[in-house]
């Protein structure tokens, strides 16, 4: 039995051993597979070339230089990396409308919301928040442009100027309410009760008042 025992021990230890080296091939094959097309990407001096106009391009669009990241990202567009094509025709077309934007004309609301949140997404959030001022004034009874100023107001931390704002957007269109409930604009109010108590209304006094209605 004891011999037995031992066998087994030696045998269970055998295939341990075995799957950790297949294990440890399969990873090893895995990293080596990756490598390769690491090399191949970083041998292509096209490529390389066209990641250091990417890169190259973001940082002049985040540093407001919007002329120059608008050459850059042109010749990445025009490069001969698809994948990089894509993202950089998307950040070329935030260029040109930037430096487009002393002499944009918008033919509806809808247009200059577009832009106002672009430009919340670039960090100008000064800039946003002169469209908004301007849309709320104009047309007010917009619901997307209150829940749109609510948000920017939220990520500049006007915490009081984002509870007005989405309520009015609530008020227009109540549908707002769920929409804000997972919208990551608003993750700084969570903790607030006014923030709570705008998307989550008690209503138990109007079930109260309806059961009263009909009580005869």
């Amino acid at each position: 039995m004891k011999k037995k025992e031992a066998e087994d021990v030696q045998e269970n230890g055998s295939k341990s051993r075995k799957k950790m080296d297949l294990k440890k091939y399969l990873i090893g094959s895995d990293n080596r597979e990756r490598s390769a097309r690491t090399g191949k990407l970083t041998d292509d001096p096209r490529f390389a070339q066209a990641v250091q106009n990417y890169e190259a391009g973001l940082a002049a669009l985040q540093a407001h230089k919007y002329d120059r990241a608008k050459g850059l990202f042109e010749k990445v567009v025009s490069g001969h990396s698809p994948e990089l094509a894509d993202r950089a025709a998307v950040h070329l077309n935030t260029c040109v409308q930037l430096l487009n934007r002393d002499s944009a004309t918008f033919k509806t609301p809808e247009e200059r919301y577009d832009y106002a949140v672009s430009l919340m997404n670039l960090g100008d959030y000064v800039g946003a928040r002169e469209i908004f001022e301007e849309l709320t004034k104009k047309h007010p009874k917009l619901d997307f442009v209150w829940y749109g100023s609510a948000a920017l107001n939220c990520l500049m931390g006007h915490f009081p100027d984002a509870i007005a704002g989405l309520n009015e957007a609530i008020r227009l269109n109540p549908t707002n309410r769920f929409q804000a409930r997972n919208d990551s604009d608003f993750k700084s109010l969570a903790d607030d009760p006014r923030f709570t108590e705008l998307l989550y209304p008690d209503t138990s006094a109007d079930v109260q008042s309806d059961a009263q209605k009909w009580h005869f």
